[in-house]
């Protein structure tokens, strides 16, 4: 079977996908080693026994519904390949709305200093440190083997100017004051039907889903990161498309000023961000 009968093959089967051919096309770069163009140019190219069983495998778990991510161990973000696991999240094209205002708020600061809350793959942390060779990068996670592939993801990219830290939120970095502080924590109540739907399905629970109607672990950032920034510092926060108003309660009740809600490419809520008053924030 060659590459492009294989491709037709797949796409009878993938009726659930959103993505179809995508998904078909990324599973065969992924066994072949060859990239797209290759793929579309020479799709005369036959496969081999050993390829074919390897597809196969790996479209069964496609039709189950296991994201491609997982299935071939890396996900692109902010131009960055990354490697990702079941460990994690599986970065998002949505959470570069965030790393697009974080850096906005970081151009202010000379050599800022930033920290990554929930860090999951890096993904943010390692796109903020890419654009800023100048600034210094923390990210925190809970759980050890994010760590362990966030750590892997800044060597593979070669990133000098990051660091990854076990803990939980702040507890690894107190008492240090950061000019930005990001986080992309869980914020979908427990009893979204959504969770049973999709790629989500595969995707680390702990990382997606909190008390408060989702609202519990923002609520517990933006209480504690005044503690933790510097003198006019930013708080930047990913949530929920419906969450937008009350994340800005949250903020301005706190005491954070310039509050103010960002959509991302689809035209949701998805980032609110507030900036610390210099006159509390003094460190």
């Amino acid at each position: 079977m060659d590459y492009r009968t294989w491709v037709a093959t797949a796409l009878q089967q993938l009726t659930h996908s959103e993505s179809q051919k995508r998904d078909a096309e990324i599973l065969l770069e992924h066994v072949t080693g060859k990239g797209r163009t290759f793929l579309l140019a020479f799709g005369e190219t036959l496969l081999d026994d050993a390829q074919l069983q390897r597809l196969s495998a790996l479209l069964a778990r496609r039709i189950n519904g296991e994201p491609v991510a997982y299935l071939t161990g890396t996900r692109e973000f902010w131009s960055l390949p990354l490697a990702v696991s079941p460990a994690t999240l599986i970065p998002r094209p949505d959470t570069e709305c965030l790393v697009e205002q974080a850096l906005q708020c970081m151009a202010q600061f000379s050599a800022p200093t930033v920290l990554d809350l929930g860090t999951g793959t890096g993904a943010i942390a390692l796109a903020l440190a890419s654009e800023r060779p100048d600034c210094t990068v923390t990210g925190v996670d809970v759980q050890p083997d994010a760590v362990t592939l966030a750590q892997r993801n800044a060597a593979t990219l070669q990133l000098p100017n990051v660091q990854f830290l076990h803990g939980n939120w702040f507890e690894p970095v107190a008492p240090t004051r950061f000019s930005v502080i990001v986080s992309n924590p869980p914020y979908i109540d427990a009893e979204d039907i959504h969770l049973c739907e999709g790629d989500v399905r595969f995707e680390p629970i702990s990382a997606m889903v909190a008390a408060e109607g989702g609202l519990a672990d923002l609520r517990w950032i933006i209480q504690q990161a005044p503690q933790h920034l510097k003198n006019t510092g930013w708080l930047l926060l990913e949530h929920g498309w419906q969450q937008g108003e009350p994340v800005q309660q949250l903020l301005q009740q706190r005491g954070f000023e310039q509050v103010a809600t960002c959509s991302d490419y689809g035209g949701n809520e998805r980032v609110t961000l507030g900036q610390w008053p210099a006159a509390e924030g003094d460190a």
